[in-house]
């Protein structure tokens, strides 16, 4: 008896074949067929093609630039940190470091390097001789004595004067603003790396974003109209040679030069909101000279 309930069971039991008949034709095409007959579809056919055959060559131009190869990405891999106030002369480091394959971060002030070399081991530092908080040159002298000093520590700054302090605080080299010149900027590391392969291609000027030079200047003149004391004033006169060496204005350079007087700081703060006036009609507007 038992063993008869138990024949009743299961789909092929007697009782499993009439139900089979009642539900129709599709259930019984499922079930002939073996589920060993049926292939199992591939897992994400759709997404994972078939690794190429290594004889098998890709067309001319099928690579992305950047993915082609290391011989174009001469500093790939390096790791730089950029101790720069300024955001336009920042932004032209960042279009260089992209296009040569290194990974770049900015520190504003001499505080915000410091908690960035404390949790981070950038391979290259650039610093800045004039900043907002202190000189440059006292950052120089702290990452050359360091037990983990990075591998080249270089200063720059948009007054010529500036190579010879960089150099006797312990800097490896110096870079003279403006920082437009690709292959200038992978030469100077090459020479304190050589394994470093040389950029290929025709040289090549950079041209930083017009917003970070409206930001710059935005900046500026809200220093300026504070009623800067003389200490202030030489620190923000550095700050806008460097914005005018990289933005190619000689009459912002002018003014800054001839700002010591009270006519002349005067007219520099003039000349400065004449230039905030001008970058924020160019900010929308790309191919045209934001400079009368």
């Amino acid at each position: 008896m038992a063993a008869a309930a138990a024949g009743d069971k299961g789909p092929f039991s007697r009782r499993g074949r009439e139900n089979m008949r009642r539900t129709g034709p599709w259930f019984n095409q499922i079930l002939a067929k073996p589920v060993l007959d049926r292939a199992p579809a591939p897992i994400n056919s759709h997404i994972m093609p078939r690794a190429a055959h290594p004889e098998h060559t890709l067309p001319p131009g099928f690579l992305m630039p950047t993915l082609s190869g290391r011989d174009e990405l001469p500093l790939l891999g390096l790791t730089v940190l950029a101790v720069e106030d300024s955001r336009y002369a920042c932004d032209a480091l960042r279009l260089m470091c992209h296009r040569a394959g290194a990974r770049l971060r900015r520190a504003e002030t001499l505080a915000a390097a410091a908690a960035h070399l404390r949790v981070y081991r950038p391979d290259v530092v650039l610093i800045d001789l004039g900043l907002p908080d202190g000189r440059g040159e006292s950052l120089i002298r702290d990452l050359v004595t360091t037990g983990q000093r990075p591998m080249v520590v270089l200063g720059t700054s948009g007054d010529p004067a500036g190579r010879g302090v960089a150099l006797a605080a312990g800097a490896d080299g110096f870079l003279d603003k403006p920082l437009e010149s690709f292959a200038k900027f992978c030469a100077a590391l090459r020479n304190h790396l050589p394994g470093l392969m040389p950029p290929l291609g025709e040289e090549s000027g950079v041209r930083p974003d017009p917003l970070a030079l409206h930001d710059d200047l935005a900046k500026a003149a809200e220093w300026l109209s504070a009623n800067p004391d003389a200490a202030r004033r030489g620190y923000i006169s550095g700050f806008l040679l460097g914005v005018a060496h990289h933005a190619c204005d000689a009459a912002l350079a002018q003014a800054v030069a001839a700002a010591g007087s009270y006519d002349g700081f005067a007219a520099l703060r003039r000349l400065v909101e004449c230039r905030i006036k001008a970058t924020s009609a160019f900010a929308t507007k790309q191919g045209a000279s934001p400079l009368p």
